[in-house]
């Protein structure tokens, strides 16, 4: 249980996520622009980073053999958790 808990809050640089996926630098970004993996969060100005649980939900997908369409519709749900997230957040 402890891994889930870590694997939701940590952020991933671009190297990291590299090396969870096994995508390249010019295909990790490919892929953001077809809608295959979720956009990137702004670190700072010249750092990005994805959420760790994004990553593993987006790997396990692939593994369990989900088509493209799939995938799409899962970064479109991810994408769109992450809102209410900090709206919760700021409520409380």
């Amino acid at each position: 249980m402890q891994r889930l808990h870590t694997e939701t809050n940590r952020i991933l640089r671009r190297r990291p996520v590299q090396d969870e996926t096994g995508y390249s630098r010019s295909t990790l970004y490919a892929r953001v622009a077809a809608g295959l993996f979720t956009k990137p969060l702004k670190l700072g100005a010249r750092a990005v980073g994805w959420p760790a649980a994004e990553v593993a939900e987006i790997n396990r997908a692939r593994i369990a053999g989900l088509t493209d369409d799939d995938i799409k519709q899962l970064v479109k749900r991810l994408e769109a958790e992450r809102q209410p997230a900090i709206s919760q957040e700021a409520s409380a």
